[in-house]
C-alpha cells in the first residue's frame, strides 16, 4: 500500500528550524492483543482487526498522545499484524489517520502530532530469552513493505505462540540487520535526486532485562557494538544514564565510538500509558534520518526528561527543552520595513525582509558585506542593548546598526513569543550582546568577569544575586549612615556650644545678681522712665510757648452796620459778641496753660535728677561689687542678652540629649550594617569559591579562577586621595598592589599602632592620625572594595597564565568557555566568536558547550567557520547575499535542508570543489 505524506506547515511557523519535541518511540498498539497485555480503550467495541474498530481506536491513540503533549511516536508492537496473519494493521490505522485524519475539532492529526513511525519489536535469536529491539520506519515505506520488513526479521516464524507467548525469531540480531539492509538496498525506491524514500532505524529496549541488550553476554554486547546498527539505548522506568553506567565502565565509551544515546519509553500497551516516560528529541524533519541524526547529535539533539526527585524517584525536569513549554526569552523573528534599510527591500522588491530564528542555535553565514554585523549589530541597537564599553567598538556598532539597519527610521517588529508585546525590546528580548573583537576588551572588565561568575552554577546564581543586590544596598545604608553621623556630630557640637553658653551665661547672671545688678536695673529703669516723661512735657512746653502769641495776633472781622442787620435777620442776635468773650478767655486760658506747665516741668525735673541720683549711687556700689569679684562693670550691658540665652538653657540640654539619643541609635545601626555586611561578605566568598571550584573541576583545571579579596580597591583609592595629603598620596602611590591594606585592614592597624606595618613613616602615620576624624573613620569604614577575580588559564607545560598576560584569542577562548557554561538564560549574540581561535578550542571546548546549551538558551552567531555551523549543528541556518546597497536572505532552514547544506558548503567550506579536495589531502 503506497503512502503519501500529507504537508503541515504549522511546525515550522512555531518554531523555526529544528525544534524540540517530546517522544515516545516505544509504544504498543492492539496488534498485540493475542500477547494479553495489549488493551482496547474503553467504550469502544466490535472485531479488533475490523476497519471501523481500527478507525476508532487510531483516534483514541493520537487523543491520548496529544494529551499528555507526546508529538513523535514510535510505533513497535511484538507484531504489527492483528492475528496471526492477514493484512489489519492497528499500527497502520493509526499512521493513516495521522497523516489524513481530523480531530473532533477538524484540525488535522498531523498538526498537532508531528511524526508517526511505525515499527516493531521482534524478540531476535540471542541470549536465553531473545533479544528484543525496536525497529522504526518512515511511513513512505509503505504498509506491504513494512509488513514485508517485520516477516524478514522474524526469519518466517510466526510472532504469537498459540497460549499466549511471544516467539523468538530465527535469525540472530546480525542476521536480522543484514537481511534487512539487503531489502532496503533492493527494494526502496529512490527520489530524483537518488535518495532512498524511506529509512529505519533500530532501538534497543529495556537493555538491562534478560531480553534486553545488556541483558546478553558482554562478548556478545561487544560485537553488536561492534557494527554500531543500534541507535539508542533504553533507560530502566527507575534509572538515569548515570546508574546504568555506574557497574559498567566500559559502556560509555563503546556507547560514544558507536555515536549512541541513552532514551527513555514508556513501552506502553494502553493508550493511558502513552508518554509516561519519554524523551526529548530535536528533529528537523518528521523523517527517520532526522531521528538517526537526533541519535548521532546525542549531545544537543537528545535530552533525558527526568531528574531525581527529594525522595529519589525520578520527577520530570521542570524546564524542558521545548522553548513553547517554557518561559525562556527568545525572539522569534524579526521584520524589517523601509526602504532606506540595508535589509529594508529585498532584491525582489517585497515589502520587508523576515529572519526567522532558532529558540537555540542560529548561525548568520554570508560572505563579506553581507550584513551580518549589520543584522546583529542592528538589533542592539533597536533594543537599546548595552553598547561595549570600548568607544571605538561602541561607534562601529552604533554605526551598522543606526546608519545601516536603522536607516531611514526603519520599521523593526520583533516577535517574542510569551512576552509582553506592550514591553520595551529589551524587556522582551534581554539578550546579551557581543560585537567583533568586543570578548577581548571583556578581559578588562571586573564586572563582567564576576557576573560570569555568578551565573556559572546553577544552584549557587539566584542567592549570589540576591547577596550582591543586598550587599549593594547595605554599602549604600552604611554611606547615608556615616554621612546621617557627620551630620549628628555637628549638630551635637553646635548644641554642646550652645549649652556652654547658656550655662556661662548663667554663670554671669549669678554674679551680677549677687553684686546688686537687678537693683541697679532697676533703679535705671526708673530714672530712664521718668527722663523720657521729662522730655515729652518738655516738647509739649516747647508747643505751647507759641500758642499764646500767635493767639494774641488773632482779630475777629468787624462788624458794621450792614453785617449787623445780616446777623438780626438771621436771628443771630449778639453772636458775634459771644465769639470775641469766647477768644479772650481762649488767650487767658493758653496763658495760665504756660505758667503751669513751666512749673509742672520744674517738679518734674527735680523728680528725674533725684533718680538720676540714686541710679549712680547703685551703679557705684555694683561696680565695686563686681570689681571685688574680678568683673568688668562694662559687661552689665549684656545682661539682658546673657539673660535669654540663660533662659534657653533647659531647651538647648534637652535638643542636645535629642542629638546624642540619634547619635547612639545611628552608632548602632552603623555597627549593626558593618556586622551584617561581613556576614553577607563571607557567604559571598564561600559560594563564589564553590564557583571557583567548580571552574576548576568543570574545565579539568585549564582554566582557574582566582578571588583577591578587596582586590578592587577604587573606594579606598579615592578616599585617600580625597584626604589631600601629599605624604599620604605618596605613600599609597608607592605601595606594591598586592600590599596595599583594605579599609578594614587600615582601620585596625591604625587602632593597633601598626600604621608602620603597611608602608608608612612616621610622618605619614602622624598625618593620616590627624586627619582620621571620627567622621572620616566612619567613612573609611562603611567603604567596601569588592573582592576581584583574575582568570587563569592553563599552558601546555602545566603552568597557569593570568587572563590579562595572554593573547587575544586565549582572551577569548577562555571567556567564551565560561558564557557558555553560565547558568544564564538571557539570549546570547555573538558575532564572529571564531577570530583569532583556534580549532583545537573549537573542538574540545567551544562547540561541545553550544550543544549543552540546546533547549537552555537562545543563541544567535554570524560566522564564517563551518565547524561552528555544522559540528555545533545548527538548528537554524540564514545565509545572507547583497547587492551594492542591499542584503537579503537567500536561504534559511534547518542543516538538514538539501538548500541550506548547499548554501553551507559554498559559503563558509569553500564550494564542492574546495570541499572534496580537503578530503583528498586528508586521505578520507
Amino acid at each position: 500500500m503506497h503512502f503519501v505524506r500529507q504537508a503541515a506547515d504549522n511546525w515550522r511557523w512555531d518554531v523555526p528550524g529544528a525544534r524540540w519535541f517530546k517522544a515516545d518511540l516505544h509504544l504498543h498498539t492492539i496488534d498485540d492483543l493475542q500477547g494479553g497485555n495489549a488493551k482496547l480503550p474503553s467504550g469502544i467495541n466490535g472485531a479488533p482487526d475490523s476497519p471501523e474498530t481500527i478507525s476508532a481506536y487510531a483516534r483514541r491513540f493520537l487523543q491520548g498522545a496529544m494529551a499528555r503533549d507526546v508529538r513523535v511516536l514510535g510505533l513497535t508492537p511484538h507484531s504489527p499484524r492483528i492475528g496471526a496473519s492477514g493484512t489489519a494493521s492497528a499500527v497502520w490505522g493509526i499512521v493513516e489517520e495521522w497523516n489524513s485524519g481530523l480531530d473532533d475539532d477538524g484540525i488535522p492529526f498531523r498538526e498537532r502530532i508531528y511524526a508517526v513511525f511505525p515499527g516493531f519489536e521482534p524478540s531476535l535469536k540471542q541470549g536465553s530469552e531473545g533479544l528484543h529491539l525496536l525497529f522504526l520506519f518512515d511511513p513512505e515505506i509503505g504498509r506491504d513493505d513494512y509488513l514485508k520488513a517485520f516477516d524478514l526479521v522474524m526469519g518466517g516464524v510466526s510472532p504469537w505462540r498459540e497460549k499466549n507467548g511471544l516467539r523468538i525469531s530465527s535469525l540472530t540480531a546480525q542476521d536480522a540487520f543484514g537481511a534487512l539492509r539487503d531489502f532496503h538496498d533492493r527494494e526502496c525506491p529512490r527520489d530524483a535526486g537518488d535518495r532512498p524514500l524511506w529509512r529505519y532505524i533500530v532501538l534497543a529496549p529495556h537493555i538491562e532485562l534478560k531480553k534486553g541488550l545488556l541483558g546478553a553476554q558482554r562478548a556478545q554486547v561487544l560485537r553488536l557494538f561492534d557494527h554500531g546498527e543500534v541507535a539508542g539505548l533504553e533507560l530502566g522506568d527507575h534509572k538515569l544514564p548515570e546508574d546504568t553506567v555506574r557497574k559498567r565502565p566500559w559502556l560509555p565509551g563503546a556507547m560514544a565510538a558507536n555515536h549512541q544515546a541513552f532514551f527513555h519509553g514508556s513501552d506502553a500497551y494502553s493508550v493511558d500509558e502513552i508518554g509516561k516516560r519519554h524523551t526529548w528529541l530535536k528533529l528537523a524533519n518528521p523523517r527517520v534520518e532526522a531521528l538517526r541524526q537526533a541519535f548521532l547529535a546525542r549531545d544537543s539533539r537528545i535530552r533525558i526528561g527526568y531528574e531525581r526527585d527529594g525522595d529519589g524517584g525520578l520527577t520530570e525536569v521542570p524546564k524542558p527543552p521545548d522553548v513553547t513549554m517554557n518561559d525562556r526569552p527568545w525572539l522569534k523573528s524579526v521584520t524589517v520595513s523601509g526602504r532606506a534599510s540595508f535589509f529594508g527591500d529585498s532584491v525582489e522588491g517585497k515589502p520587508n525582509s523576515r529572519f526567522d530564528l532558532s529558540p537555540d542555535l542560529t548561525c548568520i553565514i554570508g560572505g563579506s558585506m553581507t550584513g551580518k554585523s549589520t543584522f546583529l549589530d542592528g538589533l542592539r541597537v533597536h533594543v537599546r542593548a548595552a553598547l561595549p564599553k570600548d568607544d571605538n567598538l561602541a561607534s562601529q556598532v552604533e554605526a551598522r546598526g543606526g546608519e545601516r539597519f536603522l536607516a531611514g527610521s526603519a520599521e523593526v517588529t520583533l516577535d517574542c513569543p510569551g512576552q509582553d508585546p506592550t514591553a520595551p525590546p529589551h524587556q522582551r528580548w534581554p539578550a546579551v550582546f557581543h560585537a567583533q573583537n568586543e570578548l577581548q576588551r571583556l578581559a578588562q572588565e571586573p564586572d563582567a568577569i564576576e557576573g560570569i561568575l555568578a551565573r556559572l552554577v546553577a544552584s549557587e546564581t539566584h542567592d549570589i544575586q540576591a547577596r550582591e543586590e543586598r550587599l549593594d544596598g547595605l554599602n549604600e545604608e552604611l554611606t547615608l549612615t556615616a554621612g546621617r553621623l557627620a551630620e549628628l556630630d555637628d549638630k551635637a557640637a553646635e548644641a554642646e556650644q550652645a549649652c556652654e553658653r547658656s550655662r556661662k551665661a548663667k554663670e554671669e547672671l549669678d554674679a551680677f545678681s549677687d553684686a546688686g545688678v537687678e537693683n541697679l536695673h532697676r533703679a535705671s529703669g526708673d530714672s530712664g522712665r521718668w527722663r523720657e516723661s521729662m522730655e515729652l512735657a518738655g516738647e509739649w512746653a516747647k508747643e505751647l510757648d507759641r500758642l499764646p502769641d500767635s493767639a494774641g495776633a488773632f482779630e475777629l472781622p468787624e462788624i458794621d452796620g450792614h453785617l449787623a442787620n445780616v446777623f438780626r435777620d438771621a436771628g443771630m442776635g449778639d453772636r458775634a459778641n459771644e465769639l470775641q468773650d469766647r477768644w479772650d478767655r481762649i488767650r487767658s486760658l493758653l496763658r495760665s496753660a504756660k505758667d503751669e506747665l513751666g512749673a509742672a516741668n520744674a517738679v518734674h525735673r527735680t523728680i528725674t535728677d533725684a533718680l538720676t541720683a540714686h541710679e549712680q549711687k547703685v551703679r557705684k556700689e555694683v561696680d565695686r561689687a563686681l570689681a571685688d569679684r574680678g568683673m568688668d562693670g562694662a559687661r552689665i550691658k549684656e545682661f539682658q542678652a546673657l539673660s535669654g540665652q540663660a533662659a534657653m538653657l533647659d531647651s538647648y540640654t534637652a535638643h542636645l540629649n535629642e542629638v546624642r539619643s540619634e547619635i547612639t541609635a545611628a552608632k548602632r545601626s552603623f555597627e549593626t550594617l558593618l556586622t551584617d555586611r561581613r556576614d553577607l561578605v563571607a557567604r559571598q566568598r564561600n559560594a563564589f569559591d564553590r564557583v571557583t571550584e567548580k571552574v576548576r573541576s568543570q574545565f579539568d583545571g585549564r582554566i582557574e579562577a582566582r578571588r583577591i579579596e578587596a582586590g578592587r580597591r577604587e573606594p579606598l583609592d579615592g578616599f585617600l586621595r580625597g584626604l589631600s595629603q601629599k605624604g599620604i598620596t605618596r605613600w599609597w602611590n608607592d605601595l606594591p598592589d598586592p600590599q596595599r591594606p583594605t579599609p578594614d585592614e587600615l582601620l585596625r592597624r591604625l587602632d593597633e599602632d601598626q600604621l608602620a606595618d603597611v608602608g608608612m613613616s612616621e610622618a605619614v602615620q602622624a598625618t593620616f592620625r590627624n586627619c582620621l576624624t571620627p567622621s572620616k573613620r566612619r567613612a573609611l569604614a562603611a567603604l567596601h572594595c569588592s573582592d576581584l577575580y583574575r582568570l587563569e588559564l592553563g599552558m601546555d607545560d602545566g603552568s597557569h597564565r593570568p587572563l590579562e598576560d595572554l593573547s587575544g584569542g586565549q582572551r577569548v577562548s577562555l571567556l567564551l568557555s565560561l558564557l557558555l557554561e553560565t547558568n544564564d538564560e538571557r539570549p546570547l549574540v555573538i558575532d564572529q566568536p571564531e577570530d583569532e581561535l583556534d580549532n583545537r578550542f573549537l573542538f574540545e571546548t567551544l562547540l561541545p558547550a553550544l550543544k549543552r546549551l540546546k533547549g537552555r538558551r537562545q543563541i544567535i552567531v554570524a560566522t564564517h567557520n563551518a565547524n561552528i555551523v555544522v559540528n555545533g549543528d545548527a538548528d537554524q541556518v540564514i545565509q545572507l547575499e547583497a547587492t551594492a546597497n542591499r542584503g537579503y536572505i537567500a536561504h534559511a532552514g534547518a542543516i538538514e535542508e538539501p538548500s541550506v547544506r548547499d548554501a553551507i558548503v559554498r559559503t563558509v567550506d569553500g564550494g564542492d570543489e574546495a570541499f572534496r579536495l580537503r578530503r583528498l589531502k586528508y586521505g578520507f
